[in-house]
């Protein structure tokens, strides 16, 4: 029996929904009793496994307090451009790094840090170290 590969469209609004059900410190239990499914069910949405359909995806953005479009924004499209940016949309990576718990962990500590000095010098510590990860630049 083949797998199917998830679409990447259905991996990139499970991932946004992911990352939005997150920001409100909601668990896939709460989001699956407000939509009358099991916790199960959401992991399958947020992974893309399942699809998620037209009238559930307008019930899980009233649940997650966001627009429709917030689900899709900066999301695969069959219009590929170069690197995978179009205007006015982030990088999928910063999408991916915002969809973890540590991502959107560091993202609100760093916002409440108000020394713009502070702020810029540890953006340049983050960056010395990531140069000593990569490979070649040891």
């Amino acid at each position: 029996m083949s797998t199917k590969a998830p679409n990447p469209v259905d991996k990139y609004v499970g991932s946004r929904v992911r990352m939005r059900r997150i920001m409100l410190g909601m668990s896939q239990e709460k989001l699956g009793e407000a939509l009358g499914l099991t916790f199960q069910q959401v992991q399958k949405y947020e992974k893309g496994t399942n699809r998620v359909g037209a009238s559930r995806i307008q019930q899980i953005s009233e649940i997650l307090q966001v627009p429709v479009s917030f689900l899709f924004e900066g999301g695969p499209s069959g219009n590929a451009s170069a690197d995978n940016f179009t205007e006015g949309t982030s990088p999928a990576y910063v999408s991916d790094f915002l969809a973890t718990s540590e991502g959107l962990a560091l993202t609100r500590a760093f916002t409440r840090i108000a020394d713009a000095k502070l702020r810029r010098s540890i953006v340049d510590l983050v960056e010395q170290i990531a140069a000593r990860e990569e490979p070649g630049q040891r």
